[in-house]
């Protein structure tokens, strides 16, 4: 395995970071912050690896932020930020990701499920179980500082519900939210990444202001928007080959000009 040339006593000096444009806002997705040896499913990283991952963010002049504030950023033509987001409301949010959030001058997007409050997320199968935000711990994060969005109330497959139990899922989770944070959340995060014109349209009408998907496809447009997936192996030349990839897909590559020629601008081969 090749050194890494951005890491300390490599004896190569980091690469001097450049701009950062792009047309469609590139969006991260997290989940769990915890120890990352019992993960069948990828979904956890090390709070260590998160703060490399926000450093690797800050030496290419990107801040993370949550997506409400993000999307208002673009609109304003506002640019060096990256969406941050944490999938199922995670307890241990708190405790580990908040801290290295807080020590690189971030901001994320919660996306939480208010049925299961101090439940599990007894929808995975291979486990492992993991606790999830009690009503007071999702006060906790909002007073924080950090956006509040649904991810519905229970973690269902969303377009397999019928259509009152659709209502039922993205209605009555914007209203319990309401009730914990103060305010209704702006965003909402559909479980496991799908969906379809019906509950696009579920969404719009319960008055959310966008929608986070995965890997929708083309852009759907604001209740449609496509995130990158972040793992605990991602890292130097990883982030730069997702980066690139997102700029391919939806708009100008990262850096729109000769860093997109080679990985050596994203801090070396992993």
């Amino acid at each position: 395995m090749a050194a890494d040339p951005s890491a300390p006593g490599s004896g190569t000096a980091p690469p001097r970071p450049r701009p950062h444009t792009r047309r469609r806002p590139w969006i991260l997705t997290y989940h769990s912050v915890a120890d990352p040896r019992d993960d069948p499913y990828g979904i956890t990283v090390s709070a260590e690896r998160l703060g490399q991952q926000l450093s690797w963010l800050r030496s290419r002049k990107l801040t993370g932020v949550g997506v409400a504030e993000l999307l208002r950023a673009e609109a304003a033509g506002r640019r060096g930020l990256v969406g941050l987001t944490f999938d199922d409301g995670y307890a241990d949010f708190l405790g580990e990701a908040l801290p290295v959030l807080r020590e690189h001058g971030c901001t994320a997007t919660v996306f939480v499920l208010p049925g299961r409050p101090g439940g599990v997320n007894d929808w995975d199968p291979l486990g492992p179980r993991k606790p999830l935000l009690t009503e007071e711990e999702i006060r906790r994060v909002a007073g924080a500082g950090m956006e509040v969005g649904s991810h519905g109330l229970l973690h269902r497959r969303l377009t397999a519900l019928s259509d009152e139990e659709l209502r039922h899922e993205v209605r009555y989770s914007r209203e319990l939210i309401g009730e914990l944070t103060g305010t209704p959340p702006e965003g909402f995060c559909y479980p496991y990444g799908t969906l379809d014109r019906r509950v696009l349209a579920a969404v719009r009408a319960a008055g959310y202001g966008y929608g986070c998907a995965l890997e929708p496809g083309p852009p759907a447009g604001r209740y449609a928007l496509p995130r990158t997936h972040v793992s605990q192996a991602d890292r130097g030349v990883r982030l730069w080959a997702k980066d690139l990839r997102h700029g391919l897909r939806y708009g100008r590559v990262p850096g729109a000009g000769s860093r997109a020629a080679s990985p050596s601008g994203a801090g070396g081969a992993r």
